[in-house]
């Protein structure tokens, strides 16, 4: 009853029956309360959602499954320091970590949600040591940013450890096998050995008659049948050959029926099947027996290209008998003389009423099977070596894309996405990382192209829609952002990624309000979840509502230390404030995670120009006009600083080329007519100032602009420094 239910359970939980698994198990505990059915039960409620069932069931127990069961049930109810007591007692110093590689994988999980990233790394690590294709703790030690390179850790002397590895387990696997076959064969009845014997000998006299073409066979299965003639099949009429002594033994049995028929002549005698019934027997006890079959070889052989082993072992039989009584019809080159046909066969079943001699064809025969066992073996092992290489090849591609990726190493990352099969590179993870690295790279068309891409091929993935919606929100594609978010609230309605989209698609209309609450879903959707924190952080900042938006960005930094959009919102929200001491090591920061940003590194530099530190700016901004040339900020910036420091020509210069790439840009325009004004060159400025008013500023800037230009022919000592 107990294995029944427990293979009932299992059974369940394959099909995705998790109530009915429920069910069954708490009956099973009730009737076997063995705490490896506890831990069946514990596992059946994780599988139902229900972890505070299983840390109800499990807490106190000591066996290892069971601790790794109650820490993982603690984990999801987010009782992370009695997770991390189980998985490590501190009474217990030296107890190992359960469940092995998985085990070290959930404590550095709790390390890392506790702020203790080392401590985390080292588990990973640890993790990744014990089972090396456990793609989630490279993962984390990517997003960590401590992984070490794909090619040491996926290397070739993994990819021998594992072969290893396996041909351990298959070994000990046989062995076990072994093991069960001699016991289940010592088990069996002491008579068995005198039954079998006489069954088998019952049975080959009995199948010898179902040979076409063999008189002697059918005269000799009558005799030994005479007294049960009622349940064989009607015989052919025996041959006179056959009728002239009763003492003639049959000769081998032709058990390969179909390549016999090939070879005897086109008038031999067809029949009936005799004894049909007992093929099923005969089959189990020559399964049992392991009685060895003559090889295919021997059959192909053709009669004229090689003396056959049929004859020379008649003809040695003949020589230690001393009498052809005991011997079957066989010429020289194997012609049955009775019925004029050929045939090349070897009885090696019925070992009683073979001469010694036979053993050397046994021993043959018995060097070609272990040959070819060993070939098949060998063959196997190389097929299993092969898929080893090659899945460790194909995770070597994907873990150094995703740890540069993740060192945000951009361009590095793409052209090792873009080696990799067209398989796997069309698949909705390859796909949505490659168009991260895109939006990294502040190349919002390539990073649009490859995000819808992965949508459509596989348009139930959420991972990575979030940063798909900010793009769309930056190229402000209104309409198609819209139909994202309703797409992704259809798919799934409790996922931070689609309230995160709606929330973008309202912050794109300039309903800071309606976006924020659909973020702070978001957040109360998946408090793990960091960028809903930043976006949260991002709208208050909108709002101009401070001290909630720092609140958020550090809820980012809590759950992602590495998270440089937070430090950058608060490096941001410093700024405005006039903290810029503040603002700088915030952007620094941000800077240090992400070194190739140009917005970072525009930042920086304004941070810097702020606090009167110009020529680390002006180094800043060239820095950042390298790393984009497209990005118009930085070139604004550095004009800005130039013109600060009345360095006009090359001022004028900077925005000259700034035209180029941003010729709508208001505050370039307004800059340009204050540094002619300064030059005294008026009519420029009062034309420039005009530009600007024409292009239709913001409604802060719209003020200061129409006062500058009022102004231009007013007195130097009379001007405001409002631009």
């Amino acid at each position: 009853m107990e294995t029944l239910m427990v293979d009932r359970v299992h059974g369940s939980l394959r099909l995705f029956m998790h109530r009915n698994a429920v069910f069954l198990c708490e009956r099973l505990c009730a009737q076997f309360p063995s705490e490896t059915n506890v831990q069946l039960l514990a596992t059946c409620y994780l599988h139902n959602n229900q972890p505070y069932a299983a840390y109800h069931i499990l807490k106190g127990k000591k066996l290892p499954e069971s601790r790794y069961l109650f820490a993982m049930s603690c984990f999801r109810m987010n009782l992370l320091r009695e997770a991390e007591d189980t998985l490590c007692p501190v009474n217990e110093p030296n107890i190992e970590v359960p469940n092995g590689a998985t085990g070290h994988y959930l404590l550095g999980m709790i390390y890392r949600c506790t702020g203790r990233m080392s401590a985390a790394a080292e588990q990973f690590t640890q993790a990744l040591t014990l089972d090396p294709l456990l793609w989630a703790a490279y993962e984390e030690l990517c997003i960590l940013g401590v992984a070490e390179d794909a090619d040491e850790c996926f290397s070739e002397a993994t990819a021998l450890r594992l072969q290893q590895e396996h041909a351990s387990t298959s070994a000990l696997e046989k062995s076990n096998f072994a093991n069960e076959n001699r016991i289940l064969s010592s088990s069996l009845p002491s008579s068995l050995g005198d039954i079998i014997p006489n069954q088998m000998k019952q049975l080959h006299a009995n199948n010898t008659a179902e040979v076409p073409g063999y008189p002697h066979a059918r005269a000799t299965a009558l005799r030994v049948q005479n007294s049960t003639t009622s349940n064989v099949a009607q015989f052919d009429t025996p041959s006179p050959a056959a009728t002239q002594t009763s003492s003639i033994v049959p000769p081998p049995l032709f058990r390969n029926v179909h390549a016999y028929q090939t070879t005897i002549s086109g008038d031999a005698p067809t029949k009936q099947k005799a004894n049909g019934a007992n093929q099923p027997l005969r089959r189990k006890y020559l399964d049992e027996a392991r009685l060895k079959k003559v090889s295919g070889r021997l059959f192909n052989q053709s009669s004229d290209s090689m003396p056959r082993r049929s004859a020379r072992l008649s003809r040695e039989t003949t020589i230690n008998s001393n009498s052809n009584s005991n011997l079957s019809q066989f010429g020289g080159n194997g012609t049955d003389h009775s019925s004029g046909s050929r045939y090349e066969v070897i009885d090696e079943m019925w070992t009683d009423n073979v001469p010694a001699t036979s053993s050397t064809a046994s021993t043959t025969e018995g060097r070609f099977f272990e040959q070819d066992k060993a070939e098949r073996i060998m063959s196997q092992e190389s097929k299993v070596a092969i898929g080893i290489r090659e899945l460790l090849g194909l995770l070597r591609t994907l873990g150094e894309g995703f740890r540069l990726s993740c060192l945000f190493k951009c361009q590095e990352a793409l052209e090792v996405f873009r080696k990799l099969p067209e398989s796997q590179f069309n698949t909705g993870w390859v796909l949505c990382q490659v168009g991260k690295a895109y939006f990294e790279l502040v190349d919002y068309l390539e990073a649009d192209h490859y995000f819808e891409l992965a949508h459509r091929l596989s348009p139930c993935t959420l991972d990575g829609m979030d940063i798909y919606s900010t793009v769309l929100y930056h190229l402000n594609a209104e309409m198609r952002l819209s139909y994202l978010a309703q797409e992704l609230i259809s798919i799934d309605r409790l996922s931070p990624q689609a309230w995160c989209a709606v929330g973008n698609c309202f912050a794109l209309r300039k309903d800071h309000e309606t976006a924020l609450k659909n973020f702070q879903r978001a957040v109360q959707l998946d408090s793990r979840f960091a960028y809903a924190h930043t976006l949260c952080g991002h709208e208050y900042s909108a709002l101009e509502d401070y001290e909630n938006s720092l609140k958020f960005y550090r809820c980012a930094l809590q759950v992602d230390e590495r998270h440089y959009n937070a430090w950058y919102g608060l490096g941001v929200v410093y700024l405005r404030q006039e903290k810029f001491e503040f603002a700088e090591h915030h952007f620094r920061r941000a800077f240090q995670i992400n070194p190739r940003s140009s917005v970072l590194m525009c930042y920086l530099g304004m941070a810097l120009h702020s606090l009167k530190r110009n020529e680390e700016a002006l180094d800043m901004m060239e820095k950042a006009i390298a790393a984009d040339k497209k990005n118009p900020l930085p070139k604004y910036q550095k004009a800005l600083i130039l013109s600060g420091l009345q360095k006009y020509a090359e001022a004028l210069e900077e925005l000259e080329r700034l035209k180029e790439i941003a010729p709508h840009e208001s505050s370039m325009y307004a800059l340009m007519g204050k540094i002619y004004r300064q030059l005294n060159i008026l009519d420029k400025a009062v034309f420039c100032f005009g530009i600007a008013l024409d292009l239709k500023p913001p409604a802060a800037d719209l003020a200061i602009i129409k006062s500058a230009m009022e102004k231009v022919h007013l007195p130097d000592e009379l001007m405001d420094d409002d631009l």
